[in-house]
């Protein structure tokens, strides 16, 4: 699969998707560009999942008509990602076209 993480990913979690083409949008010069304009410069150049810890992108862009997947993390700590690691694995090997997915990440032990 075909996977660009959002400015807030942690990139670690690229070490976890081995069997995925993973990119950064900081990689691609994408930083700067709004989540629609990002959505459709993904989708334009192939990605097809988003990995991203905007909890927002959902109220804030009409998704139904993308095709591509999105996993949102519930934090950009990679301390506390890394303690969930294999659920944020598990969400991207389980993403489909045009999926949404929130993967919740705890604060304590």
């Amino acid at each position: 699969m075909v996977v660009l993480f959002d400015q807030g990913t942690p990139v670690p979690l690229r070490h976890f998707l081995p069997g995925h083409q993973v990119s950064t949008a900081y990689e691609l010069g994408w930083s700067g560009l709004t989540n629609g304009d990002l959505l459709q410069q993904a989708e334009s150049h192939g990605f097809e999942l988003l990995v991203t810890t905007d909890r927002n992108l959902r109220y804030q862009q009409t998704l139904s008509s993308r095709r591509i997947a999105i996993v949102v993390l519930g934090c950009t700590s990679w301390p506390r990602i890394s303690r969930v690691v294999s659920q944020v694995v598990a969400a991207v090997e389980g993403s489909k076209t045009n999926s949404y997915t929130e993967v919740p990440i705890p604060y304590g032990d």
